[in-house]
């Protein structure tokens, strides 16, 4: 058990030593690496074969998730067809930790034909790949994690964090924003944090509790009962909104001796209530509900804030996993 745990501790101090000698490798090349691709016309399109292809997929991910559009192209494949998503417009972005992985040099002569640039991530910066470059970026390493030395282990955490640090990079330099990221992630927690509204989760129509404020207390206990959230909106004689009668009004109302059915909803609901937009985001709802400890919110029109238009419920908001 102990020999586990020694072995496990060498592989991240080996790798991590490796990640180390990077940072003097963010130089000059990196800089030009990074001007070619925040300058593309087309989309950045990532190759890499066995291991290097899986970290070539990921690197491409995280260019795409982060406002850098990229995709992955199998070297093997794109020498029979696949070649074909290459344009002009483009950049290439190689990975080989030999530099010499025979699928994507026979894919050199199409790539200076079309005259896009090509960026390669090499261990070995006097290699073919390497050579054949406009830049290329050194991710060698003194050795792999791997005690035969043989299985792709610091090599690839090597490529995996310097395309990391050009995703980066790059999202800096484009300004990309939470919101930005958000949008390419509608599925993810954040995605839902940054994006859902209260429109998509409020209830309306039939469901929204509202009395006149002719109305008497009793009145308003029949319809909060009715729908369910604790609370009843009150109108004025035009339709507008004018106060709230929530559960906690009902306690005061009671332990004023005012009795429910002769007692006019006007003179004791609350005038100053807690609403939102429809266009306020649900992660913003929750909170306001959170800090002043209520169950749910009225929902007025964005342009009037005196037009009831919905209610939404802390329910609501903790189904659609904006936690």
């Amino acid at each position: 058990m102990s020999n586990f745990c020694e072995l496990g501790r060498a592989v991240i101090e080996t790798e991590g030593a490796a990640i180390q000698a990077l940072k003097s490798r963010v130089n000059n090349s990196f800089a030009m690496a990074c001007e070619h691709i925040l300058h593309c016309n087309g989309r950045i399109v990532v190759l890499g074969m066995g291991k290097s292809g899986h970290i070539a997929s990921k690197i491409a991910a995280t260019l795409a998730s982060t406002g850098t559009p990229a995709f992955y192209v199998h070297p093997g494949e794109a020498g029979h067809g696949d070649a074909g998503m290459i344009t002009s417009q483009d950049v290439v972005l190689a990975l080989s930790n030999s530099g010499e992985t025979s699928e994507i040099l026979t894919l050199l002569s199409l790539i200076k034909r079309l005259g896009v640039p090509l960026i390669t991530l090499t261990g070995n910066p006097l290699s073919t790949l390497a050579l054949a470059a406009n830049v290329n970026l050194d991710v060698s390493v003194e050795k792999e994690a791997c005690p035969l030395g043989l299985a792709p282990t610091s090599s690839t955490t090597a490529t995996l964090v310097m395309g990391d640090a050009l995703a980066i990079a790059l999202l800096n330099a484009r300004g990309f924003t939470k919101e930005d990221f958000a949008l390419s992630h509608p599925s993810g927690a954040l995605g839902r944090r940054l994006l859902l509204c209260v429109s998509e989760l409020m209830h309306t129509g039939e469901k929204l509790p509202t009395v006149p404020s002719h109305s008497t207390v009793s009145d308003a206990l029949v319809e909060m009962t009715k729908k369910g959230f604790g609370l009843t909106a009150v109108l004025d004689p035009e339709g507008f909104l004018c106060g709230i009668y929530t559960d906690g009004d009902l306690r005061r109302t009671l332990d004023k001796g005012l009795h429910p059915s002769t007692t006019q909803i006007s003179h004791v609901m609350t005038t100053q209530c807690k609403t939102v937009t429809s266009h306020t985001l649900a992660v913003e709802t929750l909170t306001l509900m959170e800090t002043h400890k209520i169950t749910a919110l009225l929902v007025v029109d964005a342009t009037n804030d005196k037009k009831l238009i919905g209610v939404v419920h802390l329910h609501d908001l903790l189904r659609s996993g904006v936690l």
